[in-house]
């Protein structure tokens, strides 16, 4: 492999000088016509020149700002001199899954947040293009069940914290049953991400090399309800890892939330991002939409369902947000791909109430005007309704993206887990542990809804715990053990 570069001989002067190539975007027109990624890929000359941009920062501020400390630039400096190999392997000796973070990550919020180009108000290296350029263009190894351990573990959800775990128990020799209560593998990966951010053929090839190591996939079935933890442990299992995200989506209370033509988001993109093969029999129906669709919310869901409302026809889409866009808390390329595609904004208006016309299928949506006043927990500016306000608006179908919590369902069925009032799991930082002896959790269901970077890197230190708690050894080995090539 090719050696990392002497810091001092990186000419940084003609790097800063370099253009920045154009993202490898499908037009808008083709793209809201298909359920297809809406990045394309480069070519190698243009990947290679894309990571030449990298000054290589002695501060490397990309990696202290990637939640798994992703080597970021020795991966571009492969990159750029031809092995294409080499750097997927950097990136993979950190991610369980950087074909899927290189996509799926708010980079603007992480590693090219923290790219000096972003600092000077120039286009940053594009890093989770890149990440995912080189991952897609080298194919793992052929993975075998590594010789066994005789140790037993217990996963419960099958989102990218369970699937890492999963991953790093098995190559380790320990025998993973990995448990879910949906019908297929790849929790949010698959059953809240539209394919048009992320082929779900990716999750598939995922669960793929996990049955190739030996993991055995449980899935309709809810532990908690099916299943309970007491009962694992009376299996012969030794650690049980909850990754049981944080997928409850708050109802909401308005006066025709329940009208025909009202949708919440997850049952929305479920119906129409993922194949009926694999969607539970009460979600069998593909999602249809009407001509005015109207999505309430902000963040990153509520963008997705707006993108894929214009990719099932309809005609007019806008996103309905009671603050200003200065104040969203979903990723701003998102927002901007959205606009590309043909979708509204309309900020500073929450909705009040639903009505349906005649034959009783929804048909307006009264609306009350927002001001913003005083910050709130969150930091940002409170929205306030304005006094004698109001506006109706002709809507033929809503979705409503309002935000989701902890299970606390799950939660309350475990005995001795200690967990907030929303149903977050409380845990060490360090090792995942739970208050349970024997029970480790991460990602959503510590953090409430995040990342999946976020989630894997808690993953990642929760599976390290777990093979010492079983093999009894508290030696903490070296991060270059977690490999995952």
């Amino acid at each position: 492999m090719i050696e990392r570069p002497n810091s001092k001989a990186v000419d940084r002067k003609r790097r800063l000088a370099l253009a920045a190539s154009d993202l490898p975007l499908r037009d808008a027109a083709v793209r809201v016509a298909d359920f297809e990624e809406a990045y394309g890929a480069w070519d190698l000359e243009t990947a290679r020149a894309e990571a030449e941009r990298c000054i290589q920062c002695p501060a490397a501020p990309c990696v202290k700002a990637c939640p798994l400390g992703n080597d970021i630039p020795y991966a571009l400096w492969l990159l750029e001199h031809g092995d294409v190999a080499g750097s997927a392997a950097v990136f993979r000796d950190t991610s369980t899954m950087p074909e899927i973070c290189g996509r799926v990550c708010p980079q603007s919020e992480l590693c090219e947040g923290a790219c000096p180009y972003t600092k000077q108000g120039r286009p940053p290296v594009p890093i989770g293009r890149l990440e995912a350029f080189v991952t897609d263009r080298t194919p793992r190894a052929e993975d075998r069940p590594v010789p066994p351990s005789g140790h037993r573990a217990a996963v419960v959800g099958a989102g990218p914290a369970g699937l890492t775990v999963a991953e790093i128990l098995a190559r380790r020799g320990h025998a993973v049953t990995v448990f879910d209560a949906w019908p297929a593998q790849g929790g949010v990966l698959r059953y809240g991400i539209p394919t048009f951010k992320m082929s779900h053929r990716l999750v598939s090839e995922f669960e793929e090399r996990l049955r190739a190591l030996g993991v055995e996939f449980v899935p309709d079935t809810f532990v908690g309800d099916d299943l309970s933890v007491d009962d694992l442990f009376s299996r012969g299992f030794e650690t049980v890892f909850l990754g049981i995200g944080a997928g409850v989506y708050r109802e909401s209370s308005l006066e025709g939330a329940d009208l025909p033509g009202v949708h919440q988001a997850t049952p929305f993109l479920v119906r129409a991002n993922v194949d009926e093969a694999l969607r539970p029999e009460d979600l069998a129906e593909a999602a249809t939409v009407g001509r005015r669709v109207a999505v309430i919310g902000g963040g990153d869901t509520a963008m997705d369902c707006v993108r894929t409302a214009l990719r099932l026809g309809a005609e007019e889409v806008t996103c309905w947000y009671r603050r200003t866009e200065s104040e969203m808390p979903g990723n701003p390329r998102d927002r901007e791909l959205a606009r590309q595609e043909g979708a509204k904004f309309r900020w500073l208006a929450q909705p009040v109430r639903f009505r349906a016309d005649a034959d009783g299928h929804l048909a307006f949506m009264d609306c009350v005007e927002m001001a913003l006043g005083e910050p709130d927990d969150s930091g940002r500016r409170r929205p306030v309704p304005v006094d004698g306000s109001g506006l109706t608006a002709e809507v033929d179908t809503v979705i409503l993206s309002l935000g989701y919590g902890g299970d606390m369902e799950s939660v309350r069925a475990i005995p001795g887990l200690d967990a907030g009032e929303s149903g977050l799991i409380h845990i060490d930082a360090e090792t995942g542990a739970t208050s349970r002896e024997g029970v480790f959790a991460g990602g959503d269901a510590v953090l409430g809804p995040a990342l999946v970077v976020t989630a894997v890197a808690q993953a990642r230190r929760a599976a390290l715990a777990m093979h010492e708690q079983m093999t009894a050894d508290a030696r903490m080995e070296p991060a270059a053990s977690w490999s995952t090539r």
